[in-house]
């Protein structure tokens, strides 16, 4: 049975090696723990799937801007989410995907964006950003980069360049 828990500060590794292992190169592990030396970190929503004692997923939610016109509002980052290969196509990343997105909820967050498949994320209720005026700060095609509110309203006239922590320019 796969739990969903908070990351611990003995799990480093473990999610160092999942994400090497998901991705096949090491770029998206040297992004989270450089994440979790900024101040975009958020501890709460470093989330691991754990099966038997063993980590066999992460994911990541951390703090961005979106700015319009100068004034920045905030929001998070999904990024990135991570399965060990010979665990994939089990519910895993959802599961991971969906307690994320509950305990982003319940911290008070309000919208949520994603640079991700498109066929995958609007089972959770993304849609495209760039329709509704939200703009990555690089190219991104228009259908893979996706947002969600995670309260009533809250993409009403939200709009503007997404501002990522400068840890992401590393990938």
């Amino acid at each position: 049975m796969v739990i969903i828990r908070p990351e611990l500060p003995n799990d480093r590794e473990a999610v160092y090696r999942v994400n090497h292992a998901a991705f096949a190169r090491e770029a998206e592990a040297r992004l989270v723990d450089a994440l979790r030396l900024s101040p975009a970190f958020i501890p709460r929503l470093s989330l691991v799937a754990e099966d038997s004692s063993e980590v066999v997923g992460h994911i990541l939610f951390t703090h961005v801007n979106v700015s319009d016109a100068g004034v920045p509002r905030p929001a998070l980052a999904l990024a990135p989410m991570a399965v060990l290969p010979t665990r994939q196509n089990r519910g895993i990343g959802s599961a991971l995907v969906r307690q994320g997105l509950v305990d982003a909820r319940a911290l008070g967050h309000r919208v949520v964006l994603v640079l991700g498949h498109p066929k995958y994320y609007p089972r959770f209720g993304f849609q495209p950003a760039q329709p509704l005026g939200i703009h990555p700060p690089f190219g991104a095609s228009e259908d893979a980069f996706l947002v969600l509110g995670l309260q009533s309203g809250a993409l009403e006239a939200f709009r503007g360049q997404v501002q990522y922590p400068p840890e992401f320019l590393q990938v």
